[in-house]
């Protein structure tokens, strides 16, 4: 399907000529969630190319709404990622319940994950990220003890087929959903392979706090002491304004239309010499991204 936006890609390319030489950025990588807007098509490979073009670092496959990318294809984006150099990720579909009171359900769940885990191998991806689970009405320690239970078995079906990417279940921004910073953490200190997706954007959301240096550092400061400082050099963030209420997460917003100070979580980040990809999910995509971007190499 053809997505050309002439205004979008001059709009853009006026970003591109003030970015200078990648190798300022320091340890933080930086993209969108999904194709850029101003790319020639919405096609995953020319979605690489435009973020190569625009001088920036990263991209989140999004296939949140089913796995519809074949072996064939994932292996010229795997190409076209090592081509360019721009590090990929890739996010689950949405349509996942660890914690389903419906076996068949779970055993749906834990496909789509394995599903997008072997097709992000052949594109080279490095991390899939995904919500994990749904409280249901339980208690948190119980949906814990069951989503690292189902967990654990996609984990074992991966070392079968010897797939080496890194499993993110993500911070969800509302109050009904597994996927707390504590929960997250800790699958991750008891699993291997799992790591956490920190979408800061949607804790604040979800708690209306975490919104300031000190917050910001708090969360980091948390991951360290439970999982080590390799954790916060190779880190997966989500990043974009947000829109929230009493039961959390609502919409994405741009940065400059929301409260979120993501100026601040840079500052954190640098002062932490954090490594890793920071994804923008905002509407805008690569504006957003690059505005971080430029931030970043402005501390």
């Amino acid at each position: 399907m053809e997505f050309v936006n002439a205004g979008r890609q001059f709009e853009s390319d006026r970003w591109l000529s003030n970015i200078g030489d990648k190798n300022k950025m320091g340890g933080l990588l930086f993209g969108t969630a999904g194709v850029p807007r101003s790319a020639r098509t919405a096609s995953t490979v020319d979605g690489i190319e435009r973020i190569a073009e625009l001088g920036l670092d990263c991209m989140e496959m999004e296939f949140v709404q089913g796995v519809k990318m074949g072996e064939v294809a994932a292996r010229l984006v795997g190409e076209a990622a090592a081509r360019t150099g721009v590090k990929l990720s890739a996010h689950a579909p949405y349509f996942i319940n660890l914690n389903a009171q419906d076996m068949e359900k779970v055993r749906a769940s834990q496909s789509r994950i394995l599903q997008t885990a072997r097709i992000a191998a052949l594109c080279r991806a490095e991390s899939v990220v995904f919500h994990a689970a749904f409280y249901m009405g339980q208690s948190p320690e119980a949906v814990y003890e069951t989503v690292r239970k189902h967990l654990g078995e996609v984990l074992d079906q991966l070392e079968r087929e010897e797939i080496q990417v890194c499993i993110r279940p993500e911070v969800t921004g509302k109050s009904s959903q597994f996927g707390t910073i504590e929960e997250l953490v800790n699958l991750s200190a008891e699993l291997e392979g799992v790591a956490p997706c920190l979408d800061f954007s949607h804790w604040h959301a979800r708690t209306g706090k975490f919104n300031s240096y000190p917050e910001f550092e708090a969360v980091l400061l948390q991951v360290r002491q439970r999982l080590g400082e390799g954790a916060l050099e190779n880190i997966h963030i989500h990043v974009s304004g947000i829109s929230y209420g009493k039961k959390g997460e609502i919409k994405h917003l741009n940065l400059e239309e929301s409260d979120f100070r993501y100026r601040e979580l840079l500052k954190v980040l640098e002062d932490y010499n954090v490594q890793g990809m920071v994804i923008c999910e905002s509407p805008n995509l690569e504006e957003d991204a690059l505005l971080m971007q430029a931030a970043c190499r402005g501390l």
